[in-house]
């Protein structure tokens, strides 16, 4: 059953992206290449984490997440978002840190928190965008990872610390930022109408 959930939430992660790329390719997404660089090392490191907490068939759907990740980011070099902040550089850095010390700490605990820790850094610079331009991002993507996410937690074989965590954060992340892309979209409405 636990690979049937796994399936569903990895095919639900394609049903996600085709509109994303969709709309990337005619300019109404425009990714930030910051965000979905971080995401894509992150998410293909985090295989192996997701393998030792016993994540099991949910780990497809990080697998899966990944190689979508690194499309993001090829697709975005072209016309994703090129307005880098001061701001958007040291949450990189600070990111790419936390990535070096998760990869030299010999703690697994330790090692999901700093990773959860640069994903959410990582995401800063999406948000930041999002908030101020909050058409440029496809919402449709962050409502199905909600779903996803949560899917993952249902197919989780061993239930640990190391196997949840980073399915939990995401599925949070993904439904606050959802509710305020529709908040920030209707509050630009209302401005311009």
């Amino acid at each position: 059953m636990k690979e049937v959930i796994s399936a569903v939430a990895v095919f639900l992660t394609f049903v996600a992206y085709v509109p994303y790329y969709r709309d990337i390719l005619k300019g109404k997404t425009r990714p930030h290449v910051y965000s979905w660089s971080l995401w894509s090392l992150l998410t293909v490191l985090l295989v192996a984490l997701q393998i030792a907490g016993g994540a099991g068939a949910a780990v497809w759907l990080t697998v899966v997440a990944g190689l979508l990740c690194i499309g993001v980011v090829i697709l975005s070099l072209k016309s994703g978002k090129k307005n880098i902040t001061t701001s958007d550089t040291i949450v990189a850095l600070l990111s790419l840190i936390a990535i070096g010390f998760w990869l030299i700490v010999d703690q697994p605990i330790i090692s999901i928190i700093l990773a959860i820790t640069a994903d959410g850094l990582a995401f800063t610079p999406t948000i930041r965008k999002s908030w101020f331009k909050p058409y440029t991002e496809t919402l449709s993507l962050y409502v199905i990872n909600t779903l996803r996410f949560s899917l993952a937690l249902v197919a989780i074989e061993t239930y640990t610390f190391l196997s949840v965590s980073w399915f939990l954060f995401w599925a949070i992340g993904n439904t606050l930022f959802s509710i305020m892309l529709v908040v920030r979209r209707r509050q630009v409405l209302v401005k311009t109408a």
